[in-house]
Order: C-alpha cells, then sequence, then structure tokens
C-alpha cells in the first residue's frame, strides 16, 4: 500500500462535551494513549468431551484514556478545573470526548467518541531545575466505551 494512504499520528484535538469553562487550549494534548477495546471471553467445558474447551464472548473491556499535556492552571483551562473537581472535592461530571485526527487542513478524518469518562488519576511530572523542560500533566480517565466514526 503506498505511503499516502497512511495517516500520520501527530496532529489530533481532543474535544470534552459538556465541561464548563473550556478555552481554546483544552483541545491540545500532546499524547492520546488507551483507546483499547478488548474482548473477555468464558471458557465452557463440554461433557465427554476432553479434546478442548468451547471459548465464548462475554463482554468488551476498555482501558484508561491517558491524556498528556503542558500543565496549565485550573483558571486558564476548563478541563484542569473538571480534574481539579474530581481529584480534590470528588466531585464527578462525566463528559463525551470527541478525539479527532486531522489533515494538514485541520479536517478531521477520523473520530473516536468516548463515552462517560471521568478522571481517576492525575498526575504532574517531576518538578527538576537541572532539566529545563516543560512540566506535563497526565490525565488518566475512565471511561465506559469508545466508537469510532469517519470525519
Amino acid at each position: 500500500m503506498p505511503l499516502d494512504h497512511f495517516t500520520p499520528n501527530f496532529y489530533f484535538t481532543v474535544n470534552f462535551l459538556g465541561v464548563e469553562g473550556l478555552t481554546s487550549e483544552d483541545v491540545k494534548f500532546q499524547s492520546v494513549s488507551g483507546l483499547t477495546a478488548q474482548v473477555e471471553t468464558e471458557s465452557i467445558r463440554e461433557g465427554g468431551e476432553n479434546r478442548f474447551e468451547h471459548v465464548v464472548p462475554t463482554r468488551m473491556k476498555f482501558s484508561d484514556l491517558v491524556l498528556k499535556r503542558g500543565i496549565l492552571r485550573p483558571d486558564q483551562s476548563g478541563v484542569t478545573e473538571w480534574c481539579k473537581k474530581a481529584i480534590e472535592r470528588q466531585i464527578y461530571e462525566p463528559s463525551d470526548l470527541l478525539i479527532s485526527l486531522l489533515n494538514g487542513n485541520a479536517e478531521a478524518l477520523m473520530t473516536w467518541k468516548v463515552v462517560h469518562a471521568y478522571p481517576k488519576k492525575w498526575q504532574v511530572a517531576d518538578l527538576n531545575a537541572e532539566k529545563g523542560e516543560v512540566l506535563i500533566e497526565t490525565m488518566e480517565l475512565n471511561y465506559n466505551f469508545f466508537e469510532m466514526q469517519n470525519g
């Protein structure tokens, strides 16, 4: 397959639906991981058949979604305030997310709709005066499922 059929994965946005106080910075992330779906299975033994077990699908399991970006203050970011509310005050306001892979014209090529996400872990990278790097915050979100869509 020619290389022009493959899509680079470095240009994307993450939109939080229904989160208050969103800014233009709230769609920008360094990385997104955890768009993983796995079929859980169950083994069933059949009486009189000892050579194998039947393995049948039961339900889908989705891994946690991990978002990384340069840290923003809560007054600069509705997403940071949303995480802060959940972690510090245990106020969980689930949100749907749209993760869109974009082409060079900022048009969505593919979109993943992440349903009913909420923060379960929020981590700030180590403070280190010797490195001079951007301070990264990591948000780990639990969610029910995701759906893949065109454009």
